[in-house]
Protein backbone atom coordinates (compact mmCIF):
# COMPACT_ATOMS: atom_id res chain seq x y z
CA UNK A 1 0.00 0.00 0.00
CA UNK A 2 1.77 3.08 -0.93
CA UNK A 3 2.13 5.97 1.94
CA UNK A 4 0.39 9.28 1.71
CA UNK A 5 1.64 12.20 3.73
CA UNK A 6 -0.97 12.98 6.55
CA UNK A 7 -2.22 9.57 7.05
CA UNK A 8 -1.87 7.30 9.50
CA UNK A 9 -1.59 3.44 9.07
CA UNK A 10 -2.12 0.98 11.80
CA UNK A 11 -0.78 -3.04 11.75
CA UNK A 12 -3.25 -5.27 11.97
CA UNK A 13 -2.80 -8.04 15.32
CA UNK A 14 -1.95 -11.49 14.28
CA UNK A 15 0.87 -13.00 12.48
CA UNK A 16 2.84 -10.30 10.16
CA UNK A 17 4.77 -7.16 10.87
CA UNK A 18 4.44 -3.89 9.29
CA UNK A 19 7.05 -2.37 7.29
CA UNK A 20 7.94 0.40 5.12
CA UNK A 21 9.71 -0.35 1.81
CA UNK A 22 10.91 1.92 -1.14
CA UNK A 23 13.07 4.74 -1.98
CA UNK A 24 11.62 7.82 -3.28
CA UNK A 25 8.21 6.31 -2.99
CA UNK A 26 7.65 4.70 0.59
CA UNK A 27 4.75 2.03 0.82
CA UNK A 28 3.78 0.11 3.81
CA UNK A 29 3.85 -3.81 3.47
CA UNK A 30 3.02 -6.97 5.52
CA UNK A 31 5.82 -9.73 6.59
CA UNK A 32 5.75 -12.98 8.26
CA UNK A 33 8.31 -13.54 10.57
CA UNK A 34 8.69 -14.29 14.52
CA UNK A 35 7.45 -12.22 17.13
CA UNK A 36 10.13 -9.77 18.56
CA UNK A 37 10.16 -8.52 21.92
CA UNK A 38 7.28 -11.08 22.24
CA UNK A 39 5.41 -8.79 19.86
CA UNK A 40 4.03 -9.50 16.55
CA UNK A 41 2.96 -7.08 15.25
CA UNK A 42 6.58 -5.12 16.88
CA UNK A 43 7.18 -1.66 16.80
CA UNK A 44 10.59 -2.23 16.80
CA UNK A 45 10.21 -4.05 13.23
CA UNK A 46 8.35 -0.99 12.09
CA UNK A 47 10.70 1.42 13.43
CA UNK A 48 13.80 -0.14 11.78
CA UNK A 49 12.33 -0.88 8.25
CA UNK A 50 11.72 3.18 8.66
CA UNK A 51 15.17 4.42 9.36
CA UNK A 52 16.37 1.98 7.08
CA UNK A 53 14.28 3.49 3.85
CA UNK A 54 13.37 6.80 5.38
CA UNK A 55 15.90 7.87 8.09
CA UNK A 56 16.32 11.94 8.51
CA UNK A 57 12.96 12.13 6.53
CA UNK A 58 11.06 10.29 8.78
CA UNK A 59 9.27 11.45 12.71
CA UNK A 60 9.11 8.61 14.94
CA UNK A 61 6.73 8.76 18.17
CA UNK A 62 6.44 6.06 20.80
CA UNK A 63 3.72 6.75 22.75
CA UNK A 64 1.83 4.77 26.33
CA UNK A 65 2.37 0.97 26.77
CA UNK A 66 3.91 -1.87 28.84
CA UNK A 67 7.33 -3.22 28.15
CA UNK A 68 9.97 -2.29 25.84
CA UNK A 69 9.27 -2.91 21.98
CA UNK A 70 9.82 -0.01 19.97
CA UNK A 71 12.96 1.64 22.04
CA UNK A 72 15.72 -0.24 20.09
CA UNK A 73 13.76 0.81 16.85
CA UNK A 74 13.36 4.60 17.93
CA UNK A 75 16.85 4.72 18.68
CA UNK A 76 17.54 3.57 15.25
CA UNK A 77 15.57 5.97 13.41
CA UNK A 78 17.28 8.40 16.15
CA UNK A 79 20.95 7.25 14.88
CA UNK A 80 19.49 7.94 10.77
CA UNK A 81 18.46 11.33 11.30
CA UNK A 82 14.99 11.00 11.89
CA UNK A 83 13.01 13.08 14.84
CA UNK A 84 11.86 11.15 17.29
CA UNK A 85 9.36 12.02 20.17
CA UNK A 86 8.02 10.11 23.15
CA UNK A 87 5.04 10.54 25.51
CA UNK A 88 6.10 11.93 28.95
CA UNK A 89 5.26 9.67 32.19
CA UNK A 90 2.43 12.30 33.67
CA UNK A 91 0.21 11.57 30.55
CA UNK A 92 1.06 8.07 29.61
CA UNK A 93 -1.40 4.97 31.28
CA UNK A 94 1.62 2.93 31.22
CA UNK A 95 5.00 4.69 30.99
CA UNK A 96 6.92 1.17 30.08
CA UNK A 97 7.25 1.32 26.27
CA UNK A 98 8.39 5.60 26.35
CA UNK A 99 10.73 4.90 29.50
CA UNK A 100 12.52 2.42 27.52
CA UNK A 101 13.06 4.76 25.14
CA UNK A 102 14.09 7.59 26.92
CA UNK A 103 16.33 5.34 29.16
CA UNK A 104 18.44 4.28 25.32
CA UNK A 105 18.49 7.99 24.63
CA UNK A 106 16.15 7.53 21.75
CA UNK A 107 13.58 10.47 21.82
CA UNK A 108 15.16 13.92 21.18
CA UNK A 109 11.87 15.25 22.52
CA UNK A 110 9.51 14.13 25.66
CA UNK A 111 6.47 15.86 25.35
CA UNK A 112 2.45 15.05 26.89
CA UNK A 113 0.48 13.47 24.26
CA UNK A 114 -1.48 17.13 24.06
CA UNK A 115 1.54 18.22 22.44
CA UNK A 116 3.03 15.57 20.11
CA UNK A 117 1.14 16.28 17.02
CA UNK A 118 2.45 20.35 17.60
CA UNK A 119 6.00 18.48 17.61
CA UNK A 120 5.99 16.20 15.07
CA UNK A 121 4.25 19.07 12.05
CA UNK A 122 7.14 21.71 12.78
CA UNK A 123 9.38 18.55 12.63
CA UNK A 124 7.59 17.33 9.41
CA UNK A 125 7.19 20.43 7.50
Amino acid sequence: MPLKRGNIYLAPGGDRHLQVGGTAALYARLRAGDPVCGHMPSVDVLFHSVADVAGARAVGILLTGMGCDGAKGLLAMSQAGASTIAQDEATCTVFGMPRAAISLGAAAIVAPIGRIAQHALRKAA
